[in-house]
C-alpha cells in the first residue's frame, strides 16, 4: 500500500480465549475428544434456558414493536427499571438518562477507550481481561498500563503499586475494576474497594467498574456493586446479561454513568458515548425489552441462587483435585465462574513435554511450538494435544505470571472430576519431565 494502514497498537487486539479453539479444531480432526476450558459461554456447556424464561422471549417474539429501532440509549422503561435497581443500593443515585446500551460489553468497552485521548490512560488489573487491555492498549498505541494482582494474597490487588503507578504517572486518568475478577474468580472486598476510590478521589480520576459477574458469587462472597461505594467519585458501571441469564447471544450490555455532575470532562466523555450510540441508531431492541420482565420475575432470584450454589460445589470440586499439587499456587474462587492456576517459580523449564501418541498431533505441536515462546503456553499446547484439555495460558492475559484460566461450567460433576483429574497428572508429568 501507499501508506502504513496499520497504526501502532492496532497488534494488541489479541484475544487467545478464542484463538486457541483454532488449534483444539486441528487436535479434534486428529480424534482427540476436546474438554472446552477456554471460554465462559454457559451454553457451549449445556446449560438449560428455564421454561419460565424461555416464555418470556416467546411472548416478546410476538410482539411486533420488538423487531424496531428502540431508543438511540435504549428501551426507556428497561433503562428506567435498571435505574430503581441502582438506586434501591443506597448509595449514588441515577436516572433514565444515566443508562447507556450496547451490543454487549465487547461494544462497551471498545467504545469507552476509543473516545480518550491517546495520552490519557486507564489502569487495569494483571492478569488482565483480554477485551480491557487490548482495547486500552490499542487506543494507546501501546501495551496496557496494570496493577498487580497478587496470588500470594487471595489474588487482591497490590494498593501501594496502584498508589505509586497512579502518583508517579500524570497520564493515568481512571481506575478499571472487574468485581468479581475475570480470570482469576476473586471478589473485592468492601476495604479494598474503598482504598480504590481514595485513590481515584485523591488525584481525580474516575473509575471503571465492570460487573457483568455481579450476581454471580458463592462460599459465602458478594460482590459489592460500584454504586454503593463510590461516593462523589465520577464512574461507569459495565453489566449485562449475558452471563447471569445467562443470554451471551443477546449482545446485550449497558453502561450506568455515575456523578457525571461532578466533573465537566467526565460528562463531555458520557455524551461523546451517547453520541457514538446515536450515530449507530440504536442496540438490539428484544433482549432489552426482556431484561425487566427476566431479572424482574418471581423465579429469577430462586434460579440464581440455586445456579450459584452449584457453581460453588464445582469450585470445591476442582479445589479438591488440584489444590495440594506441589508446582502450583492455588487459590479457591468466589465469583465468575474462573480459576487462574499459577505454576509456582521454577515449576516450569525449558524442554518439558508431555508424551504424544500420535505422530499427526506431535506434528500440529512441532508448528505451533517456537523458540522463545512463554513455558505456560507451552503447557497448555502440550495439555490440549495430550489430554483434549482446552484451557487459556495466563501469559496471555498481559501477565508476567505463568499458569493457566480454567471454567467452573461444566454441569457434568463426573465430566468436570475427569476434566480436572487430566489438568492434574498432565501437571505433575509435565513439571517432571526433566
Amino acid at each position: 500500500m501507499r501508506k502504513r494502514l496499520l497504526r501502532d497498537g492496532a497488534n494488541e487486539l489479541e484475544y487467545e480465549i478464542r484463538d486457541i479453539v483454532k488449534k483444539a479444531d486441528l487436535v479434534e480432526q486428529a480424534g482427540q475428544r476436546i474438554y472446552w476450558e477456554n471460554i465462559g459461554d454457559p451454553i457451549q456447556k449445556n446449560a438449560k434456558i428455564p421454561v419460565w424464561m424461555k416464555e418470556v422471549i416467546t411472548d416478546l417474539v410476538q410482539d411486533d414493536t420488538t423487531y424496531g429501532y428502540c431508543h438511540s440509549k435504549g428501551e426507556l422503561t428497561t433503562r428506567e427499571f435498571l435505574a430503581e435497581k441502582t438506586n434501591a443500593l443506597g448509595g449514588v443515585q441515577i436516572s433514565a438518562n444515566d443508562i447507556l446500551f450496547f451490543n454487549g460489553l465487547g461494544d462497551a468497552i471498545s467504545k469507552v477507550y476509543q473516545y480518550l485521548t491517546a495520552t490519557s490512560r486507564v489502569i487495569g488489573p494483571s492478569p488482565a481481561y483480554s477485551t480491557h487491555s487490548s482495547a486500552e492498549a490499542a487506543h494507546a498505541n501501546t501495551e496496557p498500563l496494570t496493577y498487580r494482582l497478587d496470588p500470594n494474597n487471595s489474588w487482591y490487588p497490590d494498593l501501594e503499586q496502584m498508589y505509586l503507578n497512579v502518583k508517579y504517572n500524570p497520564n493515568i486518568v481512571g481506575i478499571l475494576i472487574i468485581n468479581p475478577d475475570n480470570p482469576t474468580g476473586m471478589v473485592y472486598p468492601r476495604e479494598v474497594l474503598e482504598k480504590i476510590v481514595a485513590i481515584a478521589k485523591e488525584f481525580n480520576l474516575f473509575i471503571i467498574s465492570d460487573e457483568i459477574y455481579s450476581n454471580i458469587t458463592y462460599n459465602g462472597a458478594e460482590a459489592l456493586p460500584l454504586a454503593e461505594f463510590i461516593g462523589d467519585v465520577p464512574g461507569i458501571a459495565m453489566k449485562g446479561i449475558s452471563k447471569e441469564l445467562p443470554w451471551p447471544g443477546a449482545r446485550c450490555g449497558w453502561m450506568e454513568f455515575y456523578n457525571r455532575d461532578k466533573d465537566a470532562q467526565f460528562n463531555d466523555l458520557c455524551n461523546t458515548l451517547d453520541n457514538a450510540k446515536m450515530i449507530e441508531v440504536c442496540s438490539t431492541t428484544l433482549p432489552q425489552k426482556a431484561i425487566p420482565k427476566l431479572l424482574g420475575h418471581e423465579a429469577f432470584g430462586t434460579y440464581r441462587k440455586d445456579l450459584n450454589e452449584d457453581i460453588g460445589q464445582r469450585s470445591r470440586i476442582i479445589t479438591e483435585i488440584l489444590q495440594d499439587i506441589p508446582y502450583l499456587t492455588f487459590n479457591e474462587t468466589f465469583g465468575a465462574f474462573y480459576n487462574t492456576i499459577v505454576f509456582k517459580e521454577g515449576a516450569l523449564k525449558e524442554g518439558q513435554y508431555l508424551k504424544v501418541d500420535k505422530p499427526e498431533v506431535q506434528q500440529l505441536l512441532d508448528e505451533w511450538i517456537q523458540p522463545g515462546m512463554s513455558l505456560d503456553k507451552q503447557f497448555v499446547y502440550y495439555l490440549l494435544a495430550t489430554q483434549g484439555v482446552c484451557v487459556v495460558p495466563l501469559s496471555s492475559f498481559h501477565s508476567e505470571l505463568k499458569g493457566f484460566r480454567v471454567t467452573l461450567l461444566e454441569e457434568n460433576k463426573e465430566l468436570l472430576a475427569t476434566t480436572f483429574t487430566k489438568i492434574k497428572n498432565a501437571v505433575i508429568e509435565f513439571c517432571e519431565s526433566v
